[in-house]
């Protein structure tokens, strides 16, 4: 039975749960589901706290007007149930999982005023509107909300007995009687207004809705008389519509738009106030209990402090956003380590997980970082044939070997005395590369992978490396002359491949999910590890002493294992893609592991795992006089 790894941190936001970015009420906290976890971040502290319960992928999220309660919904495959878990915050702890009455996905959840009630509505493919009670988790009422898939649905401010819910082209105010056990629904009078809508706030009397739409308005509706009552901003729609709204206290309506702008609405006559732009749709808006000033969340992974009077939003926090490839950390050095994706490099503090350094090449895309040992450039691979090396304090270009790979650069390592690159290719080959204070002079082309070169790694003494291929293959060269020394066959795409400490052996991980030990002497393989069940393995990397080795990829999963016993004794869940790389700090006491979502994890190295010693077995030497 494997033991869970202890998450310590988590490096991202992903932004794309419409409102998943909540400031507690306490003004103390920012929540946000990442993947399966619920990511509880205080916010002058940037301590982490992790609410780990689900799954499968969160869908939505929100937190009770008190603060007491949070309650999330996920997303499932077809055909399963949806859990929705009610989480008391005090404790950090499940107070009920609801499940059994919804199918696929959790579409929207919204508390009642007085925290008694926590209606929740399934997806399409589910179409159930479902009230329960909080204090006991049993569902009170239920309806079906017809063929129409509800996008959200609101409880009024005021009243535990009626909400509203929005759809495509509709929307339907329903009254609950909880001593019959039923719910029922008036259709609103539209007129002849045809909108999408996406989003709602009710006003703080109860008195009218705001709905924001896909067309790019503001739809108001009187919940008094059920019907239409105008539509606005004046002589102005939002491009790719309105994603997120809510209201300030003086009735003023801010909306986040899928072009990037966040705007403030006035409510008296629907003319635009103020607006501003940000990077990436928006997603999300947590106001402050006195409504002053607000978090705004964006699907590119970023997070903006705004002042809800003059809407500047000024950068708080931000991440990659698309599929990290690879990452890196400094010779011997824990304190920070490098990450790359598309259009930048990243360096970040792995104590604080701040941003230290960003280099941007705009338009490009990162396959691969290493850092030179003596510590004095970050090299990298590029999608345009280019090897790019940096300074890492400042980030600036130190120089450039173009056309090092025809179609891009997909892997650097850098030898140990910090002479040569060796570079791999998209269509297979290998080069050496000698580093000159001028020029960078290619020493070798090696061309026999007939595929994506996916990893490269350099033996102690800069005399042998090992690269591995999509096309099954794996090649132990010898830097000195230049020629083939063994070559390792597969059925399978070698997605990483690592040296054991004491170079005997080669661990290399792939698309046939195996982990499987080679002889470096003989290139043949002495085991193979069922590495996963369910996809393939693209992330390896082993301890300092050899005892340990870490793994990840399709299935989400970082697993721990004992290298000799060929035993998965530790497991880490809470990536919601597919894991790209995986790496042990330099001083052993964490892990970092990069997925295609975008986030960062870091986890706790088990003592066990981080203390493990080679020689810790063997028998000790006998005292002068004693027999052998």
């Amino acid at each position: 039975m494997e033991t869970e790894l202890e998450l310590s941190a988590v490096i991202g936001f992903k932004g794309t749960v419409a409102d998943g970015l909540i400031l507690h009420p306490n003004n103390e906290h920012l929540l946000f589901p990442l993947g399966t976890t619920i990511v509880v971040r205080h916010i002058i502290e940037r301590t982490q706290q992790f609410l780990r319960g689900h799954d499968n992928n969160i869908s939505v999220i929100t937190v009770s007007d008190s603060g007491k309660y949070i309650a999330s919904g996920q997303q499932t495959h077809m055909g399963f149930q949806a859990d929705v878990i009610i989480w008391d915050f005090d404790t950090m702890s499940i107070l009920h999982r609801l499940k059994l009455l919804h199918k696929v996905l959790i579409q929207s959840l919204t508390f009642s005023f007085n925290e008694m009630y926590l209606a929740s509505v399934g997806g399409q493919d589910d179409a159930n509107l479902v009230i329960w009670d909080i204090e006991s988790g049993n569902a009170v009422c239920g309806n079906p909300t017809g063929t129409n898939a509800v996008n959200r649905i609101c409880f009024y401010n005021n009243s535990d007995d009626r909400l509203i819910s929005i759809h495509d082209y509709q929307v339907l105010i329903w009254s609950a009687d909880y001593s019959n056990k039923k719910i029922s629904n008036d259709l609103v009078n539209l007129g002849q207004v045809k909108r999408k809508f996406t989003c709602v706030v009710i006003d703080h009397s109860d008195s009218f809705a705001y709905m924001g739409t896909k067309t790019g308005d503001i739809v108001e509706i009187s919940l008094d008389k059920a019907m239409y009552k105008r539509i606005g901003p004046v002589k102005r729609l939002f491009s790719l519509g309105i994603n997120c709204i809510t209201q300030v206290p003086n009735g003023d309506i801010l909306v986040g738009a899928g072009d990037g702008t966040i705007a403030k609405i006035d409510h008296s006559n629907m003319r635009v106030k103020s607006e501003a732009e940000v990077l990436g749709a928006v997603t999300s808006f947590s106001l402050t209990a006195d409504g002053t000033h607000c978090f705004v969340g964006t699907d590119k992974a970023t997070i903006y402090w705004s002042d809800t009077d003059t809407i500047e939003p000024e950068l708080r926090n931000t991440c990659h956003y698309a599929q990290i490839n690879d990452l890196a950390f400094p010779y011997g050095f824990s304190k920070v380590f490098a990450t790359c994706s598309i259009n930048d490099i990243r360096v970040w503090n792995s104590k604080t997980r701040q941003e230290l350094l960003r280099i941007e090449v705009p338009g490009l895309e990162c396959h691969s970082i290493d850092f030179l040992k003596n510590g004095k450039s970050i090299i990298s691979g590029w999608n345009d044939g280019k090897i790019r090396a940096f300074l890492p304090q400042s980030g600036k270009l130190l120089y450039v070997i173009n056309d090092a790979h025809n179609h891009g650069v997909t892997v650097v390592a850098g030898t140990n005395d910090c002479s040569r690159i060796v570079s791999g290719g998209e269509q297979g080959e290998v080069r050496v590369w000698s580093i000159g204070s001028q020029t960078q002079v290619m020493e070798a082309s090696l061309k026999e992978h007939r595929a994506r070169v996916s990893d490269i790694k350099i033996n102690a003494n800069d005399d042998q490396a090992v690269s591995s291929s999509h096309d099954g293959s794996c090649i132990v060269w010898d830097l000195e002359n230049f020629t083939r020394i063994i070559c390792l066959f597969e059925s399978t795409m070698f997605k990483q491949v690592v040296y054991h400490p004491d170079e005997s052996q080669l661990l290399t991980a792939g698309s046939d999910r195996k982990i499987t030990y080679w002889d470096c002497y003989d290139g043949q393989a002495i085991r193979m590890l069922d590495g996963s069940d369910s996809g393939e393995i693209n992330a390896i990397d082993i301890t300092k002493e050899g005892e340990h080795c870490v793994s990840g990829g399709e299935d989400k999963l970082v697993k721990i294992w004992n290298y000799d016993e060929g035993i998965c004794y530790n497991q880490g869940t809470g990536h919601s893609g597919t894991i790209t790389r995986v790496k042990i700090s330099p001083d052993q006491s964490f892990i970092v592991s990069v997925g295609s979502e975008g986030a960062i994890f870091i986890w706790e190295t088990p003592k066990e795992v981080a203390e493990a010693k080679a020689d810790s077995e063997m028998p000790e030497a006998p005292e002068d006089g004693e027999a052998a």
